[in-house]
């Protein structure tokens, strides 16, 4: 089987062998925001073209591919949903060269009500539900960081938090901007805003400091953006762990962003167990081993 995470800017492709191991990836930019034309089929053979020719005939999309925007919109399926349920509700979609479905994504409510919705991270959490016991919590950082509850081997709940955004566009498009320059992501300078995310005055007036602390001389500004990182990632462990402190949380993701958030989860009282992104292709190979095919 062939599994493929393709989301809004990238293309992750995976040749998966029958128990489950990846026997070889591809990897483009070539996410649904960069088809133009949407010709998501041409896209599709060019990047898996050789595995097809080896004999591989079933082919599983997850991710933004399936959204409003990609190749084909499949429905969001209710939680709870686990590897049985999602793989029961696969949007098959017309594909000349193998047979190909697109895995739903996932819909709930928080607890105030509040519709929530992912497309992708499902399949992510699925590929780590071994190390997870079958239940627990889960992490999904970057653009809209998604904080995951397992039970049972299903997903029944989940909330998303827009902080990657956010710090983009406070980065890129505020006075705070103008304040910093390159430097490294992690170290005293993040801590420091983890800490300070536990201050009274919440979000709108700490993020400010990442200026003014700059003005006053106490932050370089090869810091800033280390500092601003740590505000933004603490303030979302802390909503994210209000009343669950102490817990086992598994962060998937790349290496460098996990480890960000391991180190505000640590500072919260939580305990990190990170886990690459090949997560998804396992969670991949899990739904593909449930679906029905031809």
């Amino acid at each position: 089987m062939i599994g493929v995470d393709w989301g809004t800017t990238s293309f992750r492709a995976f040749r998966i062998a029958a128990d489950g191991s990846i026997r070889d990836r591809r990897t483009a930019l070539r996410g649904i925001l960069n088809i133009q034309n949407s010709k998501f089929a041409d896209s599709l053979r060019e990047e898996i073209g050789p595995w097809l020719a080896a004999g591989e005939s079933h082919v599983l999309l997850s991710g933004m591919i399936g959204s409003r925007q990609g190749w084909k919109e499949a429905p969001y399926l209710p939680c709870p949903a686990g590897a049985p349920e999602i793989a029961a509700a696969l949007v098959e979609i017309e594909f000349d060269w193998a047979q190909v479905k697109l895995v739903p994504g996932l819909s709930a409510t928080d607890e105030a009500g509040v519709a929530e919705v992912m497309r992708g991270e499902e399949t992510q959490v699925l590929g780590v539900l071994t190390a997870m016991g079958g239940s627990g919590l889960a992490c999904l950082p970057g653009t809209h960081s998604k904080w995951t509850r397992v039970e049972g081997n299903r997903i029944v709940g989940f909330t998303t938090h827009m902080t990657g955004e956010a710090f983009g566009a406070l980065r890129g498009h505020t006075i705070l901007g103008r304040m910093m320059r390159e430097g490294p992501a992690d170290g005293a300078p993040f801590d420091a805003g983890v800490r300070r995310s536990g201050d009274p005055g919440g979000l709108l007036h700490h993020i400010f400091g990442a200026r003014a602390e700059v003005l006053a001389g106490r932050l370089a500004e090869t810091d800033a953006a280390a500092y601003l990182s740590g505000i933004l990632i603490g303030h979302e462990v802390r909503a994210a762990l209000d009343g669950r402190q102490g817990e086992v949380v598994h962060v998937i993701g790349s290496p460098d962003l996990t480890m960000l958030y391991a180190r505000a989860i640590s500072a919260h009282g939580g305990f990190a167990e990170r886990h690459d992104g090949e997560a998804a292709a396992r969670g991949l190979a899990w739904i593909g081993e449930h679906a029905t095919w031809r």
